[in-house]
């Protein structure tokens, strides 16, 4: 399809007006303007229209801003990529802001993909910095790299918060489930990206500014129990979905298969029961959690007395 632009920078908000001015700092020093701006408001109550449409009249980029009730950060990511004129999404987040040549590295390194082959990449990985310009994480294996996002944790064990673009087209292939309640790790959508045979082309190249504050998903995502489910979601997924990669990194595999356990058993203590069609499935699987099933009433238990 014809695009209208070449980017779409995306940004599910909820109650983050105090920090939005930041985003909107960063994309007006933008040397590529190339994009539009969509923010999906989830329900906010603290003036977030407001200061939208008054960066509408004076920006000299698009913005569009869509308001929905809330219902969570995927559902407004999933109404966002919906609704993108970009042929590829740069989803910002509300408190995060862009290096002012992002969107123009991003935008010559898509270009050097062929033509005929980029339908065959999910987009373009590079790096974070925190504030004072420290990387977070690890660099890639090299300067410019091809492979999969799951080759590029179990393989290649490159850890830490990534950023970059992704194809509009294959991001609509692949949307957010959002008939689960609550939290669900992004790397539900990454890895179902990958095992169907879409690769990045990953780059040693920094893009964003990483804020990392402590009301956002990803923080309470690792720490609190209130996001159990997503987090059994997501051991669920490594110790079914992602066997074949197993051989490249056992260790990661088996502290899945305990948190399988040490989530499920959180859901069963709140009442709450995994969403229908997820759970174990073939011999490998069951022997992996039956292996590290006390590990993971070990771990249930720990939380229980920190709690």
């Amino acid at each position: 399809m014809e695009w209208r632009h070449l980017f779409t920078v995306l940004t599910p908000s909820y109650n983050r007006a105090h920090t939005l001015e930041r985003v909107y700092r960063s994309l007006c020093e933008q040397t590529c303007q190339d994009f539009e701006w969509i923010v999906v408001d989830d329900g906010s109550t603290d003036g977030t229209r407001e200061l939208v449409e008054g960066w509408q009249q004076q920006a000299a980029f698009p913005i569009r801003y869509v308001w929905q009730e809330n219902r969570h950060k995927k559902a407004a990511f999933n109404h966002g990529v919906a609704l993108a004129q970009g042929e590829l999404i740069v989803a910002l987040d509300s408190d995060d802001t862009l290096l002012v040549n992002a969107l123009y590295d991003m935008a010559q390194i898509w270009a050097d993909i062929p033509v005929s082959e980029r339908a065959g990449y999910a987009g373009i990985t590079g790096l974070c910095v925190r504030p004072d310009g420290k990387v977070v994480g690890d660099m890639f294996p090299q300067d410019v790299f091809d492979a999969s996002s799951l080759d590029m944790s179990f393989r290649y064990h490159v850890r830490g918060e990534k950023f970059g673009c992704l194809s509009t087209a294959v991001l609509r292939k692949f949307p957010f489930p959002e008939q689960i309640e609550g939290f669900v790790p992004e790397s539900l959508v990454w890895r179902a990206i990958a095992r169907a045979g879409y690769k990045n082309r990953f780059v040693n190249t920094v893009f964003r500014v990483y804020h990392d504050s402590p009301d956002s998903l990803s923080v309470q995502g690792k720490t609190s129990q209130q996001h159990a489910l997503g987090l059994w979601l997501l051991a669920q997924d490594t110790v079914v979905k992602c066997l074949p990669w197993f051989r490249y990194e056992p260790k990661a595999f088996l502290m899945a298969a305990a948190r399988y356990t040490r989530f499920g058993l959180h859901l069963r203590a709140s009442g709450r029961k995994p969403p229908p069609g997820y759970g174990l499935k073939g011999l490998a699987s069951y022997l992996l959690v039956a292996l590290m099933w006390p590990a993971g009433v070990a771990l249930y238990l720990r939380d229980k007395r920190r709690a």
